[in-house]
């Protein structure tokens, strides 16, 4: 049965980026930080990564069929370049479509209808795959709506000091959550995996 499932690279101190979005460099450090190479996605930018988080990496990249971000994200990457690293269609929570984009396509569906309508079209699109939804604020509402399956945490040791948080100022909190389902421990990152429970 299909999941909906949030994930994100997070600091020690609960940020998935500085105050001015920025701190991959230390975020992502683990990218780099191990001898199995990867495809990232991206030309001529392979990942070298332990083996247990190219694994853990395989795993996650085959359990998931779409992925659900917002307008935001889609802005600050370029679209990516026209195709997300991921290598899955995405969709697009935003206000209006872009002007550069007046149909759906294999790589990007765009939903004006709010995160219940986004998230409805990911399944559709997944099947029985996983839908995965990126970005503080998209799984924020994700969560606040009841949508949301599971937290897949890639936590790295270092302290950004302050920036953005993961879900943020959720509605109901605090919320506790079951496990940890799963504990992968790779070079630099540990690999956590939560079930959001039910109220």
């Amino acid at each position: 049965m299909s999941k909906v499932t949030a994930g994100a690279t997070m600091s020690l101190d609960g940020f998935i980026a500085d105050a001015n979005h920025g701190g991959f460099e230390q975020l992502f450090a683990w990218y780099g930080a191990g001898d199995t190479e990867l495809p990232s996605g991206l030309p001529d930018m392979p990942f070298k990564v332990s083996a247990a988080s190219a694994e853990h990496i395989r795993q996650t990249k085959e359990r998931l069929g779409v992925l659900v971000v917002g307008r935001r994200l889609y802005d600050m990457t370029n679209a990516w370049g026209g195709r997300h690293p991921m290598d899955k269609t995405t969709v697009v929570l935003t206000h209006q479509r872009p002007d550069d984009r007046p149909e759906d396509d294999d790589n990007f569906v765009f939903v004006t209808t709010g995160i219940e309508d986004a998230v409805a079209k990911a399944k559709e699109i997944a099947g029985d795959k996983d839908v995965g939804v990126n970005g503080g604020e998209i799984a924020r509402q994700c969560f606040d709506a009841g949508l949301l399956d599971e937290v897949h945490v890639d936590l790295v040791p270092v302290f950004l000091g302050s920036g953005i948080p993961l879900l943020g100022q959720i509605r109901d909190a605090p919320a506790m959550l079951e496990g940890p389902i799963s504990v992968t421990q790779g070079t630099g990152v540990t690999h956590l995996s939560y079930r959001v429970v039910r109220k």
